[in-house]
């Protein structure tokens, strides 16, 4: 069990720019020191899931102009439950055992914090959103 912890510690990317200080929240260090560099390292993941979740909903967000791909992405998040609860399990499943554990003392809010994470790293990406490109064979 040990060796998951320290695995899960290690692979984690270490975020420069993300500071935590001594009159911080409970909850806004939780975000800097756990949240931050988990949704991170899953980066990638949480892109190739929304352009699954794009897919699955016939691709009407490359035929609506950025502004709107950005309010779809926050919508998407806030009001697609099966959506919320797959993105929180993606990042739920890299904590520790004594992060899960802190995690459970203020859920509704760190639930909030992650899913506002998430809403800005897709929408900061959302050119890493667009349609691919459709393989031409002969």
């Amino acid at each position: 069990m040990e060796n998951r912890e320290i695995s899960l510690l290690e692979i984690r990317p270490k975020l420069s720019n993300v500071r935590v200080s001594e009159n911080m929240s409970s909850d806004e260090k939780f975000q800097n020191r756990t949240l931050r560099p988990i949704v991170k390292l899953q980066g990638n993941l949480i892109i190739e899931v929304f352009r699954n979740y794009i897919k699955k909903r016939k691709n009407t967000f490359y035929e609506i102009s950025l502004e709107k791909r950005l309010i779809y992405i926050e919508n998407a998040i806030q009001k697609d439950m099966k959506l919320r609860n797959s993105l929180k399990g993606m990042i739920i499943g890299q904590f520790t055992i004594q992060e899960y554990l802190q995690y459970t003392q203020n859920s509704s809010a760190l639930n909030k914090r992650m899913m506002n994470i998430v809403k800005e790293r897709l929408q900061d990406n959302v050119q890493l959103l667009e349609s691919p490109l459709s393989v031409i064979t002969s």
